[in-house]
C-alpha cells in the first residue's frame, strides 16, 4: 500500500469515512428520478433490466443500461420479505367446482378470501353452485330461471 492509503485508513474515524467517489451513499445518480418507476416495474414482476431500460429511455433517461442492470441486480440479491403465494387459477377453479363440504378448512378460508376480494368471481361461484345443485337434483325446469339470473349479472352462460 502507498503511504497515502495507509494514512487515509489510519485517519478514518469510522468505516463510512473510507467511502469516496462512486461509493458515497449520498451521491446523486442519473437513475435517481427513474427509481420509483423501476421499483413499480419490479413489483409488477419485471425483473429483467432490458425491458425497464427500454421503457425509461423515451422518458428522458440518458444513463447506460449497465446502471439499470446494476440497480435491479441489487434488488435481486437483497433479501425479500416472505409472502404467501396466491393460489393458482387452476386450484381456485377446482375449489369453485368442488362441493363446499369436501374442501378442507384452509381451502374454504382461502376461497372465502378470494371471493371477498372479487365480486365477479363470487357471483360466478354462486351461479356454478346453483347449476350443480340443479343438475344433481334433476331440476331441469329451473334452467331458464338460472339463465336469466346469469344474464342479469352480466356473465355469459
Amino acid at each position: 500500500m502507498t503511504h497515502r492509503t495507509v494514512k487515509s485508513l489510519a485517519d478514518a474515524a469510522k468505516p463510512e469515512d473510507l467511502f469516496r467517489g462512486q461509493w458515497q451513499y449520498n451521491r446523486t445518480s442519473v437513475l435517481d428520478e427513474y427509481k420509483p418507476y423501476l421499483d413499480k416495474r419490479w413489483d409488477e414482476g419485471c425483473t429483467n433490466a432490458w425491458k425497464p431500460w427500454e421503457e425509461i429511455v423515451p422518458l428522458g433517461y440518458r444513463g447506460s443500461y449497465g446502471r439499470v442492470s446494476a440497480s435491479l441486480r441489487a434488488k435481486r440479491t437483497s433479501p425479500r420479505p416472505v409472502t404467501a403465494q396466491p393460489p393458482a387459477p387452476r386450484v381456485v377453479t377446482r375449489w369453485i367446482l368442488s362441493r363446499p363440504e369436501t374442501l378442507t378448512e384452509i381451502e374454504q378460508l382461502q376461497l372465502k378470501t378470494i371471493l371477498a376480494n372479487c365480486p365477479e368471481l363470487d357471483a360466478l361461484t354462486g351461479h356454478v353452485r346453483s347449476f350443480a345443485q340443479m343438475l344433481t337434483e334433476r331440476q331441469g325446469e329451473r334452467l331458464s330461471q338460472w339463465l336469466d339470473a346469469v344474464r342479469q349479472d352480466g356473465a355469459s352462460p
